[in-house]
C-alpha cells in the first residue's frame, strides 16, 4: 500500500478495502502507518466502508463481509468501489470496439464506465439491458441537440424487462430481444469469475439474460476488476472457455493470472506496460 499522505479519501478507501480482502482483516494502527494518516481519518474511512456494506468493523480494526451467494449490491454501492481500476479497464476495452460494428453491453458499473469511452467511437450500434448505460448515450445526444445530431453518434437499443438492483433489465422480454440479435462484440460485466464456477451472478434471471448475450456474440470480452476473481454467485451462466478476452486491472495476483491464462485465450491487464508485467507472462 502507498505511503502517500495526500491520497484522496476515495483512493484511501479503495486501498483499505483491498487490504482487508487480501489479508482477511486489518487493524487501525496498521493502516495509520501504511497510509501516513491519523487514527481518526482511518476510522472515518472504515465507517464509510461499513456503511457501504463491504467491510465489518470489529474492535481495533475491520474484517471483510462474507457475502451470501445470493447477495446482490445495488448500483450506487458498486459504483463507489475500485473506481481507478474500472476507469483503466474501460479505457482499454473501448479500443476493442470497431467503428461501425454492432456491440452489446451488459449491466454493471464497469460497463457504465466503458460506455462513456465509447461515445467517441463512430457509427456503433449498441444493444444493452442496462438503463444506466443507455442513459450515457442518450444524455450525450441531448447535450448535442442544440447543434443538431452528433455525427457518427451510436444507435442504441435498450431491451425491455424487469429491473434488477444493479439497474439491469432481465427476464423473458429481454431474453427474447437479445436472442434474436447478433453482435460483433459483447462487453460483459460480471459479479464473479472463477475457474470452478466460470462467470456467475446472484440473480437467476440475470444469469439467463447474460447467457443469451454470450450465445449471441461472436466475441466475448469480460470487463472485471481484480476483486471479482474468486467470487462466486448463485448462478453460473458461462464457462471461462466461452470468454475470448478478460480485461482486468493490475491488482490481479500472479497466481490468478496463471490460472486465467490456462483457461482464456486473452488476458489484458489495464494500466500495465509490457515492462510492468510479471516475468513469464
Amino acid at each position: 500500500m502507498s505511503e502517500n499522505q495526500n491520497l484522496l479519501a476515495e483512493q484511501r478507501r479503495a486501498l483499505i478495502l483491498d487490504e482487508v480482502r487480501r489479508r482477511g482483516g486489518v487493524r487501525v494502527n496498521e493502516l495509520t502507518r501504511k497510509l501516513s494518516v491519523s487514527d481518526m481519518t482511518v476510522r472515518r474511512d472504515l465507517d464509510a466502508l461499513a456503511r457501504q456494506g463491504v467491510i465489518e468493523k470489529v474492535h481495533g480494526g475491520a474484517v471483510p463481509v462474507v457475502e451470501a451467494s445470493t447477495h446482490e449490491p445495488g448500483f450506487e454501492v458498486k459504483s463507489t468501489l475500485e473506481l481507478t481500476a474500472k476507469e483503466d479497464i474501460a479505457r482499454v476495452a473501448a479500443t476493442m470496439a470497431v467503428p461501425g460494428s454492432a456491440i452489446a453491453l451488459s449491466g454493471g458499473t464497469t460497463t457504465y464506465a466503458l460506455a462513456q469511452h465509447l461515445l467517441d467511437v463512430p457509427e456503433l450500434t449498441v444493444v444493452t439491458n442496462s438503463v444506466r448505460v443507455a442513459d450515457v448515450f442518450h444524455t450525450a445526444q441531448r447535450s448535442a441537440a442544440t447543434g443538431g445530431p452528433r455525427a457518427g453518434a451510436a444507435t442504441v437499443v435498450l431491451t425491455g424487462g424487469v429491473r434488477t438492483p444493479s439497474d439491469s433489465l432481465v427476464g423473458p422480454v429481454a431474453d427474447q430481444a437479445i436472442g434474436s440479435l447478433h453482435f460483433d462484440v459483447l462487453f460483459l460485466g460480471v459479479h464473479g469469475i472463477s475457474v470452478e464456477a466460470g462467470l456467475s451472478t446472484p440473480n437467476l434471471a440475470e444469469a439467463e439474460t447474460n447467457r443469451r448475450f454470450v450465445h449471441s456474440a461472436r466475441r466475448v470480452v469480460v470487463v472485471a476488476d481484480h476483486t471479482k476473481w474468486g467470487t462466486v454467485g448463485l448462478s453460473s451462466f458461462a464457462t471461462l472457455e466461452q470468454v475470448d478476452t478478460l480485461v482486468t486491472d493490475s491488482g490481479l495476483s500472479a497466481q490468478a493470472r496463471e490460472e486465467i491464462e490456462e483457461h482464456l485465450p486473452g488476458l489484458v491487464v489495464a494500466g500495465e506496460t509490457a515492462e510492468d508485467e510479471p516475468s513469464g507472462n
